[in-house]
């Protein structure tokens, strides 16, 4: 039992001893704005309290609410003969089991349309939005490893060509502090869509997060995809949300 002890404190020691020799050449590949640094150490990567962390997993919780896969196409919408006039949804149904959901209802749009033209129906727009706040020392990441060595967090995400409005996605993801308002690093996408090309496919949206500084302990994941409501509802669906830590490598 003595042995095993000292045999644990000696890897200790050794990881401790990786970060504190290894920061200032860190430093300097942060300088040069570089994505690959340092090589992971072997103690890390054999450490037991890495083989418990959750390092190249996806960290998001129901990351496919609607039940589909990023490697099958999206399903092609249904169009009734006679419009099915239902009450207003403003979101698919599915098991949402993980995610904190809102809807915004947004105005009419009314752009366009000539004074005095007699309107029947119009299309109400919606933003359907899901998030989630991934604690990255609860799965298994110390301070240390995230001050100093920096594991990139990757983000990834796909969402449906639903050609409802020129705008139907939206991503907001923060790297938050221990207080979870601090941001330490964020990325937005909010893509425009062309509407002239049709091909109904999923479009991925990707983001790698690295050497974003001291202090991360969170990861906020926020996307909106945009739904439209005219007798019946045509949504923006989507699938694949992640949030992947992993360790950095060289580029050779």
């Amino acid at each position: 039992m003595e042995s095993q002890k000292q045999d644990n404190s000696s890897k200790e020691g050794m990881v401790f001893h990786l970060l504190a020799t290894e920061t200032s050449g860190r430093r300097s590949l942060r300088r040069s704005g570089a994505c690959r640094e340092l090589p992971c150490p072997t103690a890390w990567t054999g450490s037991p309290s890495t083989r418990r962390s959750r390092l190249g997993r996806n960290l998001l919780k129901n990351p496919a609410p609607l039940g589909m896969s990023k490697d099958t196409p999206p399903p092609e919408p249904e169009y009734h003969d006679m419009p099915m006039r239902g009450p207003p949804r403003f979101q698919l149904d599915g098991d949402f089991t993980g995610w904190t959901t809102s809807v915004e209802i947004l105005p009419y749009d009314t752009s366009g349309i000539p004074q005095g033209a007699m309107i029947c129906e119009l299309p109400r727009l919606s933003w359907f939005s899901m998030e989630q706040v991934v604690d990255l020392k609860a799965e298994g990441l110390w301070e240390e490893l995230l001050d100093t060595f920096q594991p990139e967090i990757v983000i990834q995400d796909f969402y449906e060509e639903s050609q409802v409005h020129q705008s139907i996605y939206q991503l907001h993801v923060k790297l938050l502090g221990a207080d979870k308002s601090t941001v330490i690093s964020e990325h937005s996408v909010n893509p425009t869509e062309d509407l002239s090309t049709y091909s109904h496919t999923w479009k991925e949206v990707s983001h790698v997060f690295c050497n974003y500084g001291p202090g991360a302990r969170y990861v906020h994941f926020v996307h909106r995809l945009k739904n439209s409501f005219m007798m019946e509802l045509y949504p923006t669906k989507f699938t694949g949300s992640s949030v992947i830590v992993r360790p950095v490598t060289t580029s050779s």
